[in-house]
């Protein structure tokens, strides 16, 4: 996809342009990320690659993939444009040791899919802690100047009352669901980062992501923007299973490049930040009702007792972002965007 696609190809030239990020920063160093082939990694490897060619940043990027030929497959057009990309071979159990001098890491690596969080708890704690640990200790030798974890808004567990949930929130996270191995390793990976930070004087940072989604997002994804959008765009109705009354913020996956490289470069070392546009936040039917005006469809709520037994009751993630804010950072792309841009993706696949 990458520049041919002229939405993805805004999107790097607005990332590019964004004045809060202090780029010259970058110059000349070296980043390892992890994560890097999900929809948020293949973003900021594609912006780190457009402000190294266009932008002349001098910067060298590491990459973190199990398969190097699927990874490069992926990338194969920014490869392709001769981008500064080196993939190292591993996973988050076996890092790799890295010779090359490291300034830069960038931790997004992590299963993603909530049905595997559910089904696979041991591999999904063990998963997460080892390569948290691995990242942290080649920060501390490498001495790097920045190191960031990307977290997840599920730190705050499940919250059944509307409120706006900042960094000091307290969390609602029950250990003894299986399904919590995700939301708990994030926790316990952002105890690691501050720990790491008080005692050792790594420069850690944590950001903890909404719900992103945007230009990139295979059709094939089973979250439930990526439905209502394949739904739309075969021209059937929506169908919705609840009342579809939780209520979540979201994120355009641009923004969230320009988050990331915020907290990354001026964010401060054993601090967390939560980042989402407040401006989306709105319930799954809201959701679905937008996505069905703009396809001229339906959405239709064919509740029943079954399929209520299936899904948890109505939750509410309300993320402030002040703190983000305050270190200059804002948001573009509004929900209606960030379906428009997704879509145009979508169908040039």
């Amino acid at each position: 996809m990458w520049l041919k696609n002229p939405v993805f190809r805004e999107d790097m030239e607005y990332i590019a342009g964004a004045d809060f990020i202090p780029w010259d920063k970058l110059r000349g160093k070296t980043l390892f990320i992890t994560g890097a082939t999900g929809l948020i990694g293949f973003n900021l490897i594609s912006a780190l690659a457009y402000m190294n060619l266009y932008k002349s940043l001098s910067l060298k990027i590491l990459a973190l993939v199990r398969n190097e030929a699927k990874a490069r497959e992926r990338f194969t057009e920014v490869i392709a444009e001769g981008a500064p990309l080196a993939f190292v071979v591993g996973d988050l159990e076996n890092i790799p040791y890295v010779t090359d001098k490291v300034d830069y890491i960038i931790h997004g690596g992590s299963p993603t899919a909530s049905r595997y969080f559910a089904e696979h708890p041991v591999e999904t704690i063990k998963m997460n802690l080892a390569g948290a640990m691995t990242l942290l200790e080649m920060a501390r030798e490498k001495q790097v100047e920045s190191f960031l974890f990307l977290s997840s808004m599920e730190v705050y567990g499940s919250l059944h009352r509307e409120e706006k949930v900042d960094e000091n929130h307290e969390s609602f996270v029950n250990t003894m669901n299986p399904r919590s191995s995700y939301p708990e390793a994030k926790r316990m990976i952002e105890a690691m980062c501050a720990s790491y930070a008080a005692q050792y004087q790594v420069p850690t940072k944590v950001i903890r992501l909404t719900q992103t989604f945007g230009a990139g997002v295979r059709k094939e994804d089973n979250r439930v923007y990526a439905q209502f959008m394949r739904q739309a765009l075969a021209g059937e109705d929506i169908v919705l299973l609840t009342q579809g009354g939780t209520r979540h913020s979201y994120l355009y996956t641009a923004d969230a490049v320009t988050a990331i490289l915020t907290v990354l470069l001026n964010g401060e070392n054993g601090e967390a930040y939560n980042a989402a546009n407040e401006e989306t936040y709105c319930s799954i039917k809201d959701m679905a009702e937008l996505v069905a005006r703009m396809k001229g469809i339906k959405a239709i709520v064919q509740e029943s007792a079954e399929c209520s037994k299936l899904y948890p009751p109505e939750l509410y993630m309300n993320l402030a972002v002040e703190k983000l804010h305050r270190l200059s950072w804002i948001s573009k792309y509004s929900l209606q965007d960030m379906f428009v841009r997704m879509s145009k993706t979508m169908e040039c696949e």
